[in-house]
């Protein structure tokens, strides 16, 4: 038996994963433990979690493996301050004790980590590395181009390659300061939202403005090439050498200063998110046709934090030269504890892959689980009211009637997701026919913006006849976005056409509104009955109720809260929201017979630990 720990830490999204025999056993976000959104401290409890699921102690490690080079990172970061002197001095007092403290120590935490007790040697891998090997060892693919697109790792902030059997070579790279994760996330900064956490509600945000602007940053920003590549006019930004993102250059460019967080989202935000979507769009679409072209590939595997860009996923997939594409669930930093150790086993210690044309992520459903046993010893310290089932069909019988009655159900099933997406495991569901759903969800049980839309679960089975995929096109894990079809869309009119911004939420805008973004875009994750056979058999039932087999399905949290990990972080979010039923494995609660509800206070004082991204 050989034992792999992989782990990434110190920067953000910090995580580890256990590979043995080549087999993915485990993987875990430390925020998920800890509570703290994006925490980057060393992920403890991840690690703790993971040896648990193996049955394993530190000392039967084989290897532990890191995702990046600290020392190759801190010469750029010496090297960039150096470059910069003296306008980065402040930043460089910022960060330098966290280097001297920890980072540059690394076998020394990781051993604080592992209690003294491994005795094995480190292994560190290039972060590009770390993602590529994410992106290629559990895909379903013997070959395939890899495209690995971030903020900044050692140095890469791009990587192009190609993946062969058990092997992967990295063939070009865009170096520091350029970057393509580091200008999406300028325009974060610049609309007021949290870089390395809000660049989702940019995306989101996207579809309500028009993209007047990316001329502007194509001309003014990026010098962008056919191939792809590209170099950034350094005095627009400011992240070299200071604490912001964007300069006064950039301020003046796009007519005043950032956004306050917190402040009305206006039009000219809802422009600026458009613009750097389609100027992100078209530089992902030109790189995937470059690096086909290098590698003659006609599959696609994708990783870092770029590739959670559904929307240009979704493009590459159609309008691109690839067949097939596979894009890693945990793209970000947190999918490269799973790649470091896959790149030891496959790469280092060269052992076979033979991947059968099905990916190895077992649906990223990766973490924790808890028994009924457990739920019921969590529930009876609560004095909660509850109904308990015997079967899965009685289960999914009264749950699916409930979602037709427009009830907000909370889904706490099984092992947890690795990565930023739920996939029916820490789930929050609802019936994606109803007009006041987004809303309602949004607002009373989220308590985000109300733009943010929501992704479609549809059967696998049922997935063409609503969306404009292609035919036996997986997404099972919400990475891709896909049009509505035109047969299911609503006509709306004169009306529609002369609304404005935010305006356009509140029509309906095909059979499915809930989940039909403004654009007649959506989300869209699959489900089949081998990866998630529960939520399947659920979704069936519904199916045979209502005629429809899509539904709504968001993270079950709070805005800036970790998906929630145990069922006491479930049923504590379920009482602090205007969730209507909350479902732990086999036990059902419904809120009106809950005896001890929250009050005003409660809720506030819950929400307010969790950091605004």
């Amino acid at each position: 038996m050989t034992a792999i720990l992989g782990i990434s830490a110190f920067y953000h999204d910090s995580a580890a994963a256990l590979v043995v025999d080549g087999e993915i056993v485990a993987a875990a976000q430390e925020e998920r433990f800890t509570r703290k959104k994006h925490d980057f401290d060393f992920p403890q409890n991840a690690v703790d979690y993971c040896l648990q699921e193996a049955g394993l102690n530190a000392d039967e490690l084989d290897y532990v493996s890191f995702y990046d080079k600290p020392v190759t990172k801190f010469e750029r970061l010496l090297e960039t301050y150096l470059a910069f002197t003296p306008a980065g001095y402040r930043s460089f007092r910022q960060a330098m004790p966290l280097w001297l403290k920890q980072k540059l120590h690394l076998p020394k935490e990781i051993n604080r980590g592992l209690h003294g007790q491994y005795k094995g040697r480190y292994v560190f891998t290039d972060h590009h590395e770390s993602h590529a090997a994410s992106a290629f060892f559990p895909s379903p693919f013997k070959e395939a181009a890899i495209l690995t697109l971030d903020g900044v790792g050692e140095w890469s902030t791009t990587c192009l390659g190609v993946g062969r059997g058990n092997q992967i070579e990295l063939i070009d790279e865009i170096r520091f300061p350029h970057s393509l994760g580091l200008l999406y996330s300028a325009f974060t900064y610049y609309t007021g939202f949290r870089v390395n956490s809000g660049e989702y509600k940019v995306m989101g945000l996207a579809p309500y403005g028009r993209p007047e602007l990316t001329d502007k940053i194509l001309n003014h920003l990026v010098d962008l090439k056919e191939d792809g590549s590209f170099r950034l006019d350094m005095s627009y930004f400011n992240y070299c050498q200071g604490l912001t993102m964007t300069s006064k250059k950039f301020h003046k460019l796009f007519g005043g200063p950032p956004r306050k967080p917190e402040s009305e989202v206006t039009q000219r935000e809802m422009d600026l998110a458009a613009s750097v979507q389609a100027a992100t769009e078209e530089i992902m679409l030109r790189m995937a046709r470059h690096v086909q072209k290098k590698t003659g590939s006609k599959n696609l595997v994708l990783a870092g934090g770029v590739a959670l860009n559904c929307v240009g996923n979704g493009r590459i997939l159609r309008e691109g030269p690839f067949d097939q594409m596979w894009i890693q669930p945990a793209a970000g930093d947190a999918g490269g504890a799973l790649g470091t150790a896959l790149f030891v086993w496959h790469q280092l210690l060269e052992k076979p892959r033979d991947p059968q044309g099905r990916d190895s992520q077992q649906g990223s459903l990766l973490g924790p689980s808890y028994s009924d046993e457990d739920i019921e010893q969590m529930l009876s310290k609560h004095g909660a009211t509850y109904t308990s089932y015997h079967t899965d069909d009685e289960l999914c019988d009264t749950v699916a009637e409930l979602i037709s009655r427009e009830k907000v159900i909370g889904w706490f099933q099984g092992r947890m997701e690795f990565g930023p997406r739920a996939l029916g495991a820490r789930s929050i569901l609802g019936d994606a026919r109803s007009q006041k759903m987004q809303s309602t969800m949004n607002l009373k049980i989220k308590f985000r913006e109300s733009f943010r839309p929501f992704a479609p679960i549809i059967l696998r089975e049922h997935v063409e006849r609503y969306f404009q995929m292609r035919p036996n096109e997986d997404s099972p894990y919400m990475l891709l976005v896909a049009p509505v079809r035109e047969e299911i869309r609503t006509h709306l009119g004169e009306d529609y056409e002369e609304a404005f911004g935010i305006d356009k939420l509140h029509f309906c805008r095909s059979e499915i509104p809930a989940v039909t973004h403004i654009d007649y875009s959506a989300r869209v994750q699959t489900v089949d009955q081998d990866r998630n056979p529960l939520l399947h058999q659920l979704m069936t039932k519904f199916y045979e109720m209502t005629g429809c087999p899509v539904m709504i399905n968001t993270s079950f949290n709070v805005r800036s809260e970790p998906i929630v990990c145990t069922p006491e972080d479930a049923f504590r979010c379920f009482m602090m929201t205007d969730m209507d039923v909350l479902v732990l494995g086999h036990h059902v609660l419904q809120k009106t017979q809950q005896e001890n509800q929250m009050t005003d206070a409660d809720r506030k004082k819950h929400l307010a630990q969790f950091a605004l991204d």
